[in-house]
């Protein structure tokens, strides 16, 4: 008999949801087959068996959380193309003889199960610290984008005024009920575990950095022009379309470059800064947004950019995205004028500084001089920062870089 556990998944990621059994109860399985979906709070990933056999049972249903080394089915070798798992046997004796040790080890295995649902992921200095403070891990906010509480979050958490406990309890209650009236038809759907996790994200940045946003216009003419003049020979030369985000990724990073502070990372009382530039671009998807990464966009050409990204959001969309695709961004790039969005406030990337929000092409008349209107392309562009790490004239340099280099989109290949 094989054991299928949940394998290691990455650093901090200790736990997943059942989202599909991609095989059922004897069933014939390859070594190396997919047999199940499993749900993070990032991407789904699957599960191969690592022994051919009959699948004779599955230890966890659909829409169970389960935990890295988990057993979550069980595969006969000795079974054979054709033969179920019942018929296999040569096992029937066995599984009699350990029988009387199966409780002990259910409870046990049952106890260490709730043991790590219950323990949050944390640093050992934040640990310390709450031990120190007598401080509840589960109950303490964090901006890392894989959950994990850090020694500045218990801080953070410590720092904050103490509410009175029993102050908020006579709201919560009815907060907590759904009032529906008789024949008003309603549907109840559980949050995903995606979902879930995008929405507790979002309220900790909001609560643990001092986010503002600033707004500019550009003028897209130009852009325009240059890619409706180049589209079709790039298209030729590269089999890529030519899209306005490689124009966006790379005057980004020419304004990181000038402003190195909007490309950094505030660790405890350390400001790091980041001598790369791996952009986050955000990608809508059935189950909410993700923000894959694509790396070295300072070496890299509108080409290959455009390539990157065409290939990420793919991935995205088709569940395929690993882990690695969505960690280690420096800053991110959200487009909502895809959907029509005018003007937004994005909210900041897990522990990045900053965020740029790209908006609709909207024509409306500008002023060229004193006496001339024209009707031009217009973007509105909203920078998103911290300000704790970033101050307001910096924000706004960082806006104007990017609009010039857009309005006069040649000077993007002096950038490199």
């Amino acid at each position: 008999m094989a054991e299928i556990k949940v394998p290691e998944l990455a650093e901090s990621i200790m736990e997943g949801t059942i989202a599909q059994w991609l095989k059922k109860p004897g069933d014939y399985v390859e070594k190396g087959e997919y047999i199940v979906e499993l749900e993070t709070d990032k991407v789904n990933v699957e599960i191969i068996s690592e022994e051919a056999g009959v699948l004779k049972e599955l230890k966890a249903e659909e829409g169970e959380t389960v935990n890295v080394g988990d057993v979550i089915a069980i595969v006969d070798g000795s079974a054979s193309a054709g033969v179920t798992a019942s018929e296999a046997a040569p096992e029937v004796p066995k599984a009699e003889n350990v029988e009387p040790a199966q409780p002990a080890a259910a409870q046990q295995e049952e106890k260490q199960e709730t043991e790590s649902k219950d323990r949050p992921i944390a640093s050992p200095a934040a640990r310390k610290l709450a031990r120190e403070k007598g401080i509840d891990l589960t109950e303490v906010p964090t901006v890392d984008p894989l959950g994990r509480v850090r020694k500045q979050d218990v801080e953070g958490y410590s720092n904050q005024p103490k509410q009175p406990a029993a102050a908020p309890a006579p709201q919560a209650k009815p907060a907590a009920v759904v009032q529906e009236e008789p024949g008003k038809p309603v549907e109840r759907v559980k949050l995903s575990r995606r979902r879930q996790t995008i929405a507790k994200r979002l309220v900790e940045v909001q609560q643990t950095a001092a986010m503002l946003t600033t707004f500019n216009e550009i003028d897209m003419t130009a852009v325009m022009e240059l890619r409706k003049r180049k589209k079709d020979k790039f298209y030729e030369e590269h089999d890529v379309k030519l899209g306005f985000m490689s124009f966006f990724t790379k005057a980004v990073v020419a304004a990181l470059k000038k402003y190195p502070a909007v490309n950094a990372e505030l660790q405890e009382d350390e400001l790091v800064y980041k001598k790369f530039y791996d952009i986050g671009v955000a990608v809508s998807t059935d189950e909410g947004l993700v923000v894959p990464v694509i790396r070295n966009c300072d070496r890299k050409n509108f080409a290959e950019i455009e390539d990157d990204i065409l290939k990420v959001a793919k991935k995205a969309r088709d569940n395929k995205l690993a882990l690695s695709d969505l960690q280690g961004g420096t800053f991110t790039i959200t487009n909502g004028g895809v959907f029509g969005s005018l003007l937004s406030t994005p909210i900041l990337n897990g522990s990045q500084v900053g965020i740029l929000g790209m908006h609709t092409i909207q024509t409306r008349p500008v002023a060229i001089d004193a006496e001339r209107m024209e009707n031009r392309p217009m973007m509105y562009v909203a920078l998103s920062y911290d300000h704790r790490v970033i101050d307001g004239k910096e924000a706004v340099g960082f806006l104007v870089t990017i609009k010039k280099l857009l309005e006069n989109p040649e000077d993007l290949l002096l950038e490199g």
